[in-house]
């Protein structure tokens, strides 16, 4: 027997679906949408359905953008495009600019390797980075995947595709413990780890 009437288990299953979000937060949040009126309903659904149709990726650096459209950071011609900061996902890229010391352009990768499930080098945007240094234009690679297994074997297999181009290849010098996500990083760790970066050696 369903702890819930259908119609709400199956609401409640959706937002299970989210990442990071448990059964209680998830039912938190249906009731919350059963509470909303008519109106405010389809105001919901209706920024549900805009967001999947309207936002693509940045032609040139994959960050989350209106589909066709290159993102705010590619679209500004005050950015030092001589440095790419190589991150993660699209959330970090946020984080970043709250810093705003950070000068130059990003490539979001979409993901990390991850052998254990099944995460290839194919599977990330690592073909469209190499693609941006042809030019001569990129100067400096800032590897700042996150400090976990799985980040830091990214930013190796990074480095080494790298290793016989004509760029610098640093990683941030993080001052947040391994295992945390530079998301959740506040402004001052997150400017201090770029000033800190250093060079990889591969």
């Amino acid at each position: 027997m369903e702890e819930y009437i259908e119609p709400l288990e199956e609401l409640i299953d959706q937002f299970r679906r989210l990442s990071g979000i448990g059964r209680k937060t998830a039912v938190r949040l249906a009731f919350s949408v059963v509470n909303y009126t008519d109106e405010q309903a389809e105001e919901f659904a209706s920024a549900v359905l805009r967001a999947k149709k309207e936002i693509g990726t940045c032609p040139v650096c994959q960050n989350l953008s209106v589909a066709g459209q290159k993102c705010p950071v590619c679209s500004d011609p005050g950015r030092d495009r001589s440095t790419i900061c190589v991150v993660e996902d699209s959330r970090t890229v946020m984080s970043m600019e709250r810093v705003r010391e950070y000068k130059g352009v990003y490539h979001v990768l979409h993901g990390v390797l991850s052998p254990s499930n099944g995460v290839t080098p194919d599977m990330l945007r690592i073909g469209e980075l190499l693609s941006r240094l042809d030019d001569g234009t990129v100067k400096e690679v800032i590897i700042a995947t996150n400090p976990t297994v799985d980040g830091e074997t990214t930013a190796m297999y990074i480095s080494r595709l790298l290793r016989d181009r004509n760029v610098k290849v640093s990683r941030l010098a993080y001052g947040i413990p391994v295992g945390g996500d530079l998301e959740y990083a506040d402004e001052i760790t997150l400017f201090r780890a770029l000033e800190g970066r250093t060079e990889m050696m591969s």
